[in-house]
């Protein structure tokens, strides 16, 4: 009652990993030195390895959205049309960054909470053979959905585009066959599954993808992905890195490698299943039931309550930090994380919490049941497992 520690339960930033963050302390280190030079080869060998690529994977010193807009101002040119599949606040943001750099966007677009389908995109690119790319979020963590991107790398692959999947939430959370279902970009970020602060975006950049590099025209000086694919064989980044990130990176990275990065999707799958049991046996209703993410859980607050009341019931009485929704979906869904440093205690606390909010707003629930749910679904899966 007294004692309130903080908790975050948001999509990004996340809970931090403790060696990850005791490893920023020994920051003091020069960028040009032989020493930083071989950590970084390494961080850059492990992202290799974590996300499961052949591909080269290349640091940037700026949140997921500069990697985004590397993508586009690095591999495209003006008017290229482009098929966006857009189901949420990051999809737009890719149609945004699209129309900015002079691209033709062809928006496809599916009702917040759902996902553009396979068949929806097959259609697009039937009609448009002559898009140069796709853009699409593997979670579109806005809403609480995912998409099929491997359906979606099945039909890109044999055309002349490319396919750029935001997977800023869907590295760690979902899997993700980089080279198996043909995904030309996979943009990640530091302060989502990879448990260390923002400020670090990743690309990996497939032979397809380097080939639209030599006719982009598009402007472009700091994110230089020429120059910082260069400068990687070095051991070296173009510009300053964020020096203590690199190396609480490179911390994080050993320890998703020990854990494994199947145990690491597995342990967000499974707390947002048992999120999704937990909100179904209070009687409160999913946002994105159909497809539904695995980095995010978005759930609708009772009838009538808005839930702003449930986001402050967090803060103010526990200490938690969950998210409210985001632009018009604002006081219509609150939004519990499942990515990175969670565990089944942090939700069972989550859960607990939340039938308090509920109770004290006028939302009669039973105490315990949303727990029971959890707690039934973590039995069964350490019994089966």
């Amino acid at each position: 009652m007294y004692i309130k520690k903080q908790r975050l339960l948001t999509p990004g930033p996340t809970p931090l990993l403790p060696r990850a963050l005791h490893a920023m302390m020994a920051s003091d280190i020069h960028h040009r030195t032989s020493d930083f030079q071989k950590l970084y080869r390494q961080v850059l060998t492990d992202l290799k390895d974590v996300f499961g690529t052949k591909n080269e994977v290349l640091p940037l010193s700026s949140s997921g959205s500069g990697a985004m807009e590397a993508a586009v101002s690095n591999l495209f040119r003006r008017n290229d049309k482009v098929i966006v599949c857009t189901a949420g606040k990051f999809g737009e943001r890719w149609v945004g960054i699209t129309k900015a750099f002079g691209l033709n966007p062809i928006v496809v677009e599916a009702p917040y909470g759902d996902s553009v389908s396979a068949a929806r995109l097959a259609e697009a690119l039937r009609e448009h053979p002559d898009a140069r790319g796709v853009f699409v979020q593997a979670s579109e963590t806005s809403t609480g959905a995912a998409h099929d991107v491997q359906a979606m790398g099945a039909l890109v692959k044999n055309t002349d585009a490319i396919l750029v999947i935001d997977a800023i939430t869907g590295l760690g959370t979902m899997p993700l066959d980089i080279d198996g279902w043909g995904l030309d970009v996979v943009i990640g970020g530091s302060q989502k599954a990879f448990m260390i602060p923002p400020g670090l975006a990743f690309l990996s950049v497939s032979d397809k993808a380097w080939e639209f590099h030599k006719t982009c025209d598009l402007p472009h000086f700091y994110f230089d992905l020429k120059k910082e694919r260069k400068n990687a064989l070095a051991g070296e980044s173009t510009w300053t890195p964020a020096v203590s990130l690199i190396i609480s990176l490179a911390e994080a990275l050993k320890y998703i490698k020990e854990l494994g990065m199947d145990k690491l999707i597995a342990n967000a799958q499974m707390l947002a299943a048992a999120t999704r049991a937990a909100a179904s046996a209070l009687g409160l209703e999913l946002f994105s039931p159909n497809a539904p993410s695995s980095s995010v859980t978005a759930i609708r607050p009772p009838a009538g309550m808005d839930s702003g009341l449930i986001v402050k019931g967090f803060r103010n009485e526990f200490g938690m930090v969950i998210a409210n929704g985001q632009g018009e979906m604002k006081g219509q869904i609150f939004r519990i994380a499942h990515l990175g440093y969670f565990d089944f205690a942090d939700l069972f606390a989550t859960i607990g919490a939340l039938e308090i909010i509920l109770n004290a707003n006028g939302y009669i629930v039973p105490y315990g049941k949303g727990v029971a749910a959890a707690q039934s679904f973590y039995a069964e899966a350490i019994r089966t497992r």
